[in-house]
């Protein structure tokens, strides 16, 4: 997790995880986990990819423990 301030929003790294482009990781995500994220590359004109997704907080908490239920299986 990197940190974050004033934001509804977590970026998160996850080299560790996969070498994938943050588009590609997304949309697997989305595919195989039902949790959706944010590229971080969409933000820049070139598509920069650093490896970060974003993910949004502002959510229910049972939302929220469902997708941390489900992202542990990454």
């Amino acid at each position: 997790m990197l940190p974050c301030y004033g934001s509804y929003f977590l970026s998160v790294t996850y080299d560790k995880i996969t070498q994938e482009k943050d588009l590609n990781f997304a949309r697997r995500l989305i595919t195989d986990f039902k949790v959706a994220t944010i590229p971080v590359s969409a933000f820049y004109t070139k598509n920069i990819d650093y490896g970060v997704l974003r993910l949004c907080f502002a959510k229910k908490n049972e939302t929220l423990v469902k997708a941390v239920e489900k992202l542990i299986k990454v």
